[in-house]
């Protein structure tokens, strides 16, 4: 590759750092931004914007590159943050890790950086992009650490985002990344990973949505209709959940089979008309599963649905991808039949599709048909 400008996404972990690190190796003008997405309560414990800001900076200043603090929390606010919640309101789960790569590092970002005269812009994500030599259409692959792939994350990214993408630690073994971090002495080498959502950080979750959304307490029923409990408002809940529901001690009489008297219940489907949870025993309940599911808001990486029908999806993260066939894709939507039942399909979150290692897009999960 010639050498070009590139403006990496700075975020204070290791990730980003030894990207920074091997893009400034190849000899290329590298230029660091730390974006800033977050602003309602910086100076709380969860909220972590200032140490990360420190130590990228610290980056910068080993691998001797110039950093920039760009605040997109207004972005944030109005494309992410306001979905999320009106999700979350309507009694679905999104993941606005998904929303916050379309909508701002690779559009906020991506635009800043054009206009620094970037040529390309680079993140510490693990996945891998190339451009299909026979079609010429740039194709967005899983990273090679099957245990740190992120295109689940990064499915709705279009043709012009990755072209203009680089990500060189989806070439790498995490174990080789931190490595790297260590030989160049990089200030984060051994810095934990962060978890959770950006603005959330390790915060309870129901604690923070506490603030935005109200309560609406209802009752919790199980299968036979009857009431066993009170749950504090359908937003708090999530499918399969099943920590925190606070009926742990509740027997049922004539339990599922396999469930037993004692087994935890899980949450199984939420009635917004009715404002009813309803809960079942045993993991592997009928209501569990689901052979099919539709899908909305759809987003194909090569700009049109594949034509492929035999296909594998996920439809969370970190689930290892399930055979399926794609029904009826639109750039609307699509449906999808798996050969195996799937787990606690949730309404909110995303199916993305793969072909082998290649990310096709997704779609935003409406309904699934469960076992009844």
């Amino acid at each position: 590759m010639s050498k070009q400008r590139i403006v990496v996404g700075l975020s204070g972990g290791v990730d980003s750092a030894v990207t920074a690190y091997l893009l400034k190796q190849q000899g290329h003008e590298v230029i660091g931004i730390f974006m800033k997405n977050w602003e309602d309560d910086d100076d709380s414990e969860y909220c972590s914007s200032n140490i990360d800001f420190v130590d990228a900076a610290a980056v910068a200043d080993v691998i001797g590159i110039e950093i920039e603090h760009v605040n997109f929390a207004a972005e944030y606010r109005d494309r992410v943050f306001a979905e999320f919640l009106r999700e979350y309101q309507a009694g679905r789960t999104p993941n606005p890790d998904i929303l916050c790569n379309a909508e701002i590092k690779f559009k906020a970002f991506l635009d800043h950086a054009m206009r620094l005269g970037a040529e390309k812009i680079a993140t510490g994500h693990y996945a891998r992009v190339r451009q299909n030599p026979h079609t010429g259409l740039h194709e967005l692959l899983k990273g090679l650490d099957p245990g740190k792939d992120q295109s689940y994350f990064l499915h709705r990214l279009n043709q012009a985002q990755l072209s203009k993408t680089l990500f060189p630690v989806g070439e790498l073994h995490k174990t080789e990344v931190r490595r790297i971090a260590q030989e160049m002495h990089l200030p984060n080498a051994k810095k934990k990973d962060s978890t959770g959502i950006c603005f959330i950080g390790e915060r309870p979750f129901r604690e923070f949505l506490n603030r935005y959304i109200a309560k609406e307490p209802g009752p919790i029923k199980d299968p036979r209709g009857r009431t066993i409990g009170q749950h504090v408002g359908l937003s708090f809940y999530t499918l399969g959940q099943r920590q925190g529901l606070g009926i742990g001690g509740i027997k049922a009489k004539g339990a599922q089979k396999g469930g037993g008297d004692h087994a935890p219940w899980f949450v199984a489907r939420k009635d917004m008309a009715s404002n009813t949870l309803w809960v079942v025993q045993g993991h592997d309940h009928p209501w569990l599963q689901s052979l099919s599911l539709q899908a909305q808001d759809a987003s194909w990486i090569a700009g049109m649905p594949p034509a492929a029908t035999a296909l594998a999806a996920k439809t969370r993260y970190r689930q290892s991808d399930a055979p399926c066939t794609l029904h009826n894709a639109s750039p609307q939507g699509f449906s999808l039949a798996f050969e195996q039942a799937q787990w606690a399909v949730t309404p909110g979150q995303s199916a993305v599709l793969y072909d082998g290692d290649v990310c096709l897009g997704g779609g935003v999960i409406t309904s699934a048909h469960t076992g009844e």
